[in-house]
């Protein structure tokens, strides 16, 4: 058990930054830090007013809002559970998340709201409207004075002025549950991770030591908060710093963020490999690989001198003011990795997964190495199951104080997890160098067994695959015991309406001659099946695979 406490965190930033901007709406609201912690205050009255215990669980649902996080941070300083629930998911399963984590109040989003039936929730105290704290609906038998009545008395009393020195949080145990985060299912039914105050802090403690960020720095966030990568990293970790965090709560495409990036001029930036890819293939890759460019771009001279002109025209798309780009949540493309690292760009990728709230493994732009994921943090202990952990391919293994106190409510699946000794089986594939730098090469449940007893890991045919022409994505599957590649094809470079023009299957047939030329025998796909529609993915961008496993 860390010694440090978690809460304490939070509470000492707020006072030590009182008058700085901490969270804004982009385009919206900002609430200094001072103003944050009269809304946490307010909501502890509430709390206990209403009866609440520390250890009851709050659910929230919406998009990235400076309520959202206000939310979040009045929980877990007050001693409850934060249950934040992904806004994609459908309203049958936030019904159900909401019922199987207990629950006993719910902020949620008009639009949500609109979708729910509160009374196939029947445990809930309440449900709260996130966008201004205004009570959607109370069961006035259960709870002990008007919701109502409480955020009005509190939340919106002209005369709730505390000071600095009156921002006291109780004091709250590392060893107690801080938040249940339900997976986004890439295998199906998702499950209620238990997150402890003390596997928070360690993420915290890891990323004040080590990542580039100090006081009155400014972070866009747009990925998930209800992601355990967003959360911990966009949010949680700023704000301990007396960052100013920017909400972007739109849908988070190139162009948006682009415009975005260049206002709030971020000083860290972290996303999903997926961003930067589609900047890549829309906006370089047309460029560098026509004549003369191409050629020019082979001389080594000349190259350096295009990569310069070419890094400072992506860092500006980026804002031109960050220290360092931090990509997690998926793999990344070999080939856009490539060019990144030709032009020395200032990116890195991190690994992790909502079980270790989430970061595994982390190392700096300057310090990383091709290809890998960086080296395991502080506070875990890591091995790959295999006789020779830097030659032959296992499971990488997790130990230490940030791993999740297991699956709520399911016994069965935390035991499946854990090891006797306390390892905890991450699911992954990869290697580990002498020097502690980490290679993953795919998932163990992805792997497929050849005909002649090879392991065949998907992974690394789809990312041949997605850097062949006229191929966006791909998924790689077993079939009556031939490998098929599900393909989505770039209906505007073939000029192709839909899948059945019989140019854009013409090329694709080329592709699969090509890229088995280069295959082993036991891995050489049998068929190219074109798909007319983008692959179902995650929040963090991974295909949900078992969708297509048929």
């Amino acid at each position: 058990m860390i010694k440090d406490n978690y809460v304490q965190y939070f509470e000492t930033s707020i006072r030590d930054n009182w008058e700085l901007n901490a969270l804004s709406d982009y385009k919206g609201k900002t609430l200094t830090y001072g103003q944050i912690g009269r809304h946490i205050l307010a909501m502890h009255q509430i709390y206990h007013k209403m009866g609440l215990k520390p250890g009851d669980k709050i659910a929230v649902v919406g998009g990235n809002t400076v309520n959202w996080g206000i939310v979040f941070l009045s929980a877990i300083t007050y001693g409850a559970v934060i249950v934040p629930i992904l806004p994609d998911f459908h309203s049958e399963d936030i019904q159900h998340i909401v019922n199987h984590s207990d629950a006993v109040l719910l902020f949620i989003s008009q639009y949500h709201y609109d979708l729910i039936d509160e009374e196939k929730m029947p445990a809930l105290l309440g449900l709260v409207k996130l966008e201004d704290f205004s009570v959607l609906f109370e069961q006035k038998k259960l709870v002990k004075s008007s919701l109502s009545r409480l955020f009005s008395e509190y939340l919106y009393s002209s005369d709730f002025k505390p000071t600095p020195g009156e921002l006291i949080f109780p004091k709250i145990s590392n060893e107690l549950l801080a938040a249940i985060v339900y997976t986004s299912g890439t295998t199906g039914l998702s499950k209620g991770v238990m997150l402890s105050h003390n596997c928070m802090l360690a993420n915290l403690l890891y990323a004040r030591e080590n990542m580039p960020l100090k006081r009155g720095n400014s972070i866009l966030s747009f990925l998930p908060l209800a992601h355990a990568y967003g959360c911990a990293f966009e949010f949680l970790f700023p704000f301990t710093l007396g960052c100013h965090v920017t909400f972007l709560g739109k849908i988070p495409s190139p162009k948006v963020i682009v415009k975005a990036f260049n206002e709030v001029k971020p000083e860290l930036i972290l996303s999903v490999p997926l961003i930067i890819e589609k900047i890549y293939r829309k906006q370089l890759k047309p460029v560098i690989s026509k004549e003369p460019m191409k050629t020019l771009l082979s001389l080594p001279l000349i190259n350096s001198v295009i990569g310069a002109k070419i890094n400072k025209k992506l860092s500006a798309a980026f804002g031109n003011n960050f220290r360092e780009l931090v990509l997690g949540g998926a793999a990344f493309s070999p080939e856009v990795e490539n060019f990144m690292r030709k032009i020395k760009f200032p990116y890195t990728i991190g690994y992790g997964m909502t079980e270790c709230g989430p970061l595994i493994s982390y190392a700096s732009w300057k310090t990383t190495k091709q290809a890998s994921v960086g080296k395991v943090v502080d506070w875990l202990e890591i091995k790959v199951d295999s006789p020779e952990p830097d030659k032959v391919i296992g499971e990488v293994l997790v130990r230490g104080e940030s791993l999740m106190d297991g699956y709520y409510k399911n016994e069965k699946a935390t035991q499946e997890t854990f090891t006797a000794d306390g390892w905890m089986h991450t699911g992954d594939l990869g290697l580990i160098d002498k020097d502690g730098f980490i290679f993953l090469t795919g998932r163990k449940k992805n792997m497929i067994l050849g005909p002649s007893g090879h392991n065949i890991y998907p992974e690394e045919l789809e990312a041949r695959l997605n850097n062949m022409p006229y191929i966006l994505e791909s998924l790689v599957i077993e079939r009556d015991s031939k490998l098929i590649a599900l393909v989505y094809p770039d209906f505007v470079s073939t000029g192709a309406e839909d899948i059945k023009d019989q140019q854009i299957i013409k090329l694709m047939d080329e592709n699969l001659k090509k890229i088995n030329e280069k295959l082993p025998a036991y891995s050489k796909i049998s068929a190219i099946e074109l798909i007319p529609e983008e692959f179902v993915k995650t929040p963090t961008n991974k295909v949900k695979r078992y969708l297509y496993a048929k």
